[in-house]
């Protein structure tokens, strides 16, 4: 692992995916809050893994983390089996509950050296941050805002494009360059969808400044971040000119964890304590539904 990347994924592990499982709300499978509040504990042993050399501690102390991250993907269908419900906010909920334990797997395999899937280590361990922000977090995100917009139009088609376009890249990654573009399109599109429906609700909002501010920069630096990725995408794909993966974390991946994730689940956490509606809720008994 870099000093670049390291610093970030521990981010991700010790406090973006325990705020975000704090955000929602709905059915909640038994065992969720336990482990929430656990995480911390549970996250400890794959930051260190992050900073030992690569061997079988180090994967073993990974493997720790990986188990929790299977542990919140078993929510997912704990979560469908409650809510009984597909629709859009709910696909991107149980996307970001499964998103973690791709990181996990990533993490024990480049911790260990071992080419999981043919593909290398620096890829595998730029998969950790990706599955932590692009995973969790964007589809935690898409769910909420679909929830704050009231599943309009707009709502529904960031809420299902963030997840489908994450599982595409991760298709991609086993296809080619080219299904790893169109992924980073639908992605892109996905996040573009998320960004605006966060600067309409920030005019809309009679929340502080603080709250306006956080939604606004993890708004305009999703486009950016996104822009960057496509970018990438396009050039690896075609051969043109673009970053280098080194770059990317240090633009991209940074851009996306920090000046997206963090400031926007900021945001709703500030708008959470406030009671203004930030997560997806679905009746105590919901019919069952297909998406929109």
């Amino acid at each position: 692992m870099s000093l670049l990347v390291a610093p970030v994924v521990m981010i991700g592990m010790f406090w973006v995916v325990p705020t975000g499982l704090a955000l929602l709300d709905g059915p909640r499978p038994p065992g969720l809050d336990r482990l929430r509040r656990a995480w911390p504990l549970l996250a400890a042993p794959g930051a260190l893994s992050l900073w030992l050399p690569r061997s079988g501690l180090s994967a073993g102390l990974a493997a720790v983390y990986a188990l929790a991250t299977l542990a919140l993907a078993c929510q997912a269908p704990a979560r469908l089996a409650l809510t009984r419900s597909l629709r859009p906010r709910e696909v991107a909920v149980l996307t970001a509950l499964a998103s973690p334990s791709v990181a996990g797997l990533a993490l024990v395999a480049e911790r260990v050296s071992y080419p999981l899937f043919g593909f290398d280590l620096d890829l595998l361990a730029l998969t950790v941050p990706h599955f932590h922000f692009a995973g969790f977090a964007a589809a935690l995100v898409a769910g909420l805002v679909c929830r704050a917009a009231e599943d309009g139009p707009t709502a529904r088609f960031a809420a299902l494009s963030v997840p489908a376009g994450t599982l595409l890249v991760l298709i991609g990654y086993f296809v080619d360059d080219w299904a790893e573009l169109a992924g980073a399109v639908v992605l892109t599109a996905g996040m573009a969808a998320v960004a605006v429906l966060t600067l309409r609700e920030r005019r809309a909002l009679a929340a502080g400044g603080p709250t306006r501010a956080l939604l606004a920069v993890s708004a305009l630096v999703l486009v950016a971040t996104m822009l960057l990725a496509l970018n990438w995408a396009l050039g690896e794909a075609t051969g043109l000119p673009h970053p280098d993966l080194t770059w990317m974390a240090a633009t991209h991946g940074l851009g996306n964890a920090l000046g997206f994730a963090v400031c926007a689940l900021l945001a709703r956490r500030r708008l959470h304590a406030d009671g203004a509606p930030t997560a997806p809720a679905v009746p105590a008994h919901p019919r069952t539904e297909t998406p929109a």
